[in-house]
């Protein structure tokens, strides 16, 4: 049996062992997938253990997506592009940072047939997570602003700013909303109305405040299975020809 687990820092809402339960079925995989709760000093002992042969693969989500990329051995070129890394394996004793938000963000953009080419996106947020979503939206030809409250550089505007904007995409990438936070939007009703279309990461609950503004179902969870479906595809080094929507619906039955 090979252990892999999800590191972070607040994982109450993760339905990850779930996903790679289901994805551990579709490629005849033995596999446990745990929640492993951290602080950032807790990392180069998990990493340590990966190394050991206790593990043999991490997620990683809010907080670390960046801070992990110090303990690794190699960055994946992608994932270097994008700075930000969300999973993690150990090949030829090497352990190698990849980016899998990347393909389950820009598989979701086509899947809902999201138009990016030529748009106007806004990611509200600037954490690991809103780097892949960029990255994404870019390669599909999208004009891409970030939106932060303490704008650091002139491809971020304030929130204020965002208010005065025509949007054709608008990506919550923050954590605003999640549950238990499920009265909270991080802008208010005005802004997302003027969002032609608008996606949110958050997939607990399904349809968040901000969603429900927008009468929009393009939540996280199609982006949740197609990063997992990846990343073990890195860990087990074989694809996977199970069908995205079958393990979707399998876990939702079990969640």
């Amino acid at each position: 049996m090979k252990n892999y687990a999800l590191i972070g820092e607040h994982l109450g809402h993760s339905h990850s062992p779930q996903v790679h339960s289901e994805i551990f079925k579709a490629m005849n995989v033995e596999g446990n997938y745990t929640k492993i709760e951290c602080s950032k000093e807790d990392l180069k002992g998990l990493i340590d253990d990966l190394r050991n042969g206790k593990y043999y693969g991490f997620n990683v989500t809010i907080p670390y997506k960046l801070e992990i990329m110090k303990y690794l051995d190699e960055i994946d070129p992608k994932a270097k592009e994008i700075g930000a890394v969300n999973t993690v394996a150990i090949k030829n004793g090497k352990v190698i940072g990849y980016n899998t938000d990347y393909y389950g963000f820009k598989e979701e953009l086509e899947y809902f047939n999201v138009p990016c080419k030529n748009k106007n996106a806004y990611i509200l947020g600037t954490g690991g997570a809103s780097l892949a979503v960029s990255k994404s939206l870019i390669d599909l030809g999208a004009n891409v602003t970030f939106v932060s409250r303490n704008p650091k550089n002139s491809n971020t505007i304030t929130y204020d700013e965002l208010a005065k904007r025509e949007i054709d995409v608008l990506v919550n990438a923050t954590p605003v909303g999640m549950y238990p936070d499920v009265d909270s939007s991080p802008v208010d009703e005005n802004i997302v109305k003027n969002a032609k279309y608008c996606l949110d990461l958050i997939f607990n609950p399904e349809i968040t405040k901000f969603l429900s503004y927008a009468n929009s179902k393009m939540n996280g969870f199609y982006m949740l299975v197609g990063q997992a479906i990846k990343s073990e595809e890195i860990w087990q080094d074989k694809k996977c020809i199970a069908d995205i929507e079958v393990i979707i619906k399998n876990v939702k039955e079990m969640i």
